[in-house]
């Protein structure tokens, strides 16, 4: 496979997961602050992490779905940063897979450029540098959220979640496409 049909299956196993929780929850999630949403991602890397470290998960859930959410709650997250957070479940599931989908693809379409400039450099990658680096960006969202979202020179929020994804994207490459 290439790149391309690695990611549309990638992002197909993602979409599908947030398609069937919309379903199932609605858009709960939209009650969520921005910060709110940094934490979840935090909880998820920080729990990849420990599963490598440890080399077993006693849940019984593996580092997969930790990326697929990693890559969800990265979208809802741009998505908050555009609308602003809700008081309550404000959307029809069909508004909330349009919005996703478009955050999607300005996702892929980052991805496409820096791959494009970093000639696929992350194949040489380790699954963990990923989750340090998302760890790494995690920690730089905190930071300018602490500074309510002024930088002086660096990129906001929104590029930091789009990177998370973009991270997350590689290594369900890794862990699913390169396993087959």
């Amino acid at each position: 496979m290439n790149t391309e049909e690695e990611l549309k299956e990638v992002t197909k196993l993602c979409r599908d997961v947030f398609t069937k929780k919309t379903f199932d929850y609605g858009a709960s999630w939209r009650i969520m602050r921005p910060q709110s949403i940094t934490d979840q991602i935090y909880i998820k890397a920080n729990r990849i992490r420990t599963l490598q470290v440890k080399g077993e998960s006693l849940v019984g859930e593996g580092i997969v779905p930790e990326f697929i959410g990693i890559v969800n709650y990265g979208l809802m997250g741009v998505i908050q940063l555009k609308l602003g957070y809700a008081e309550k479940s404000d959307m029809q599931p069909e508004q909330v897979v349009a919005l996703y989908d478009e955050q999607l693809q300005a996702a892929l379409a980052l991805l496409a450029s820096k791959n494009h400039d970093y000639d696929e450099a992350w194949r040489m990658m380790r699954v963990s540098s990923y989750v340090d680096l998302i760890l790494m960006k995690i920690q730089r969202t905190k930071q300018i959220e602490d500074h309510e979202g002024k930088t002086l020179v660096s990129e906001g929020i929104d590029a930091n979640y789009l990177d998370m994804v973009n991270y997350s994207l590689f290594a369900l490459i890794k862990l699913v496409c390169e396993k087959e």
